[in-house]
């Protein structure tokens, strides 16, 4: 009988990260400077592992190898684990930054995927602000603003609240600024191009920028992604499930029980955050921080309690 796959998280320290991961969601973080909580991921850079139950300690990326069943169709579709779960805790700002596509990423990055990505916004200060795209007409005028470094007329900014989401495609300038708690839902990538870090030092220097790569992928004109147009889909008196997000890589939905709630996610394997409160889903006692996988054909996932949560499945 196939079982629900709890995850050790991986964390990641970095120039912009804070405690909020410990504040938040009671992580045992390794210092004040933590960015990322890797939730559910196999990815070589930080590869979970199972937390409890028959495959305690395997890595992620082993129980993918040895049981492709356990994923569904996303197992013979994709050579790795396709999907990357992140919470990140942005106590400063992110750099200005860029993706690129698969088939850039496989000329120039060894093979790797691009990188598409979505974000929930968790929490935000009052006056937070997120970068989505640039203000540069056509690729030329992209050039020419990077390189004279005209970032105010560059960067577009917007206002951010708890409870927005985004989806983030290759080519998209983005950034998250200071005073932001997010949940990421990404392809299993770790490739990002810095195009403008602020002239931060990192221990004394300067942190690499990728300016020829980020021109080569910048997408000109900026032009918002029209999939993510949240939407009720399901709502009963226990609960009620938000589709966020259909693109070529994953759906993303938003589920919020306030009691008996089930779901069913078919044939494919669906990562679970629980983003907030506690309850128990089949029987096992959950709170908020709990990151774990659903089997392809486990069958009826039942929750029980007040909970939130985002639910991603592989396309």
């Amino acid at each position: 009988m196939r079982e629900l796959l709890f995850m050790e998280p991986v964390f990641k320290e970095a120039i912009w990260g804070g405690t909020r991961l410990k504040d938040v969601f009671g992580y045992d973080i390794p210092s004040s400077r933590t960015g990322e909580c890797w939730a559910i991921s196999a990815h070589k850079n930080g590869d979970c592992r199972i937390a409890g139950g028959t495959w305690k300690g395997q890595s992620l990326s082993s129980l993918w190898e040895s049981h492709p069943e356990w994923f569904g169709a996303a197992a013979g579709c994709h050579r790795e684990f396709p999907l990357l779960v992140k919470i990140i805790d942005a106590r400063n700002d992110l750099s200005i930054q860029v993706h690129p596509d698969n088939a850039y990423a496989a000329e120039h990055e060894n093979g790797s995927l691009g990188k598409t990505e979505c974000w929930y916004i968790l929490d935000c200060d009052p006056d937070a602000a997120i970068v989505i795209g640039h203000h540069a007409g056509n690729r030329d005028e992209v050039k020419r603003m990077i390189e004279e470094k005209r970032w105010k007329d560059f960067i577009r900014e917007i206002p951010v609240r708890k409870g927005d989401f985004f989806q983030i495609n290759p080519g998209c300038v983005h950034a998250i600024k200071g005073g932001t708690l997010v949940l990421e839902t990404q392809q299993s990538s770790d490739i990002t191009y810095r195009v403008y870090d602020y002239d931060r030092l990192s221990d004394g220097k300067p942190r690499q920028l990728h300016i020829k790569e980020s021109i080569d992928v910048i997408e000109a004109p900026f032009r918002e992604d029209q999939n993510a147009l949240p939407a009720v889909v399901k709502e009963t008196d226990s609960g009620r499930k938000v589709h966020l997000v259909t693109c070529a890589y994953y759906t993303a939905d938003k589920i919020d029980t306030t009691g008996r709630y089930t779901e069913n996610f078919g044939d494919s394997f669906a990562n679970v955050s629980i983003l907030d409160g506690e309850g128990s889903v089949n029987g096992i006692p959950v709170s908020k921080g709990q990151h774990f996988i659903v089997p392809a054909g486990f069958g009826d996932v039942i929750f029980e309690g007040a909970l939130s949560m985002i639910c991603s499945q592989a396309v």
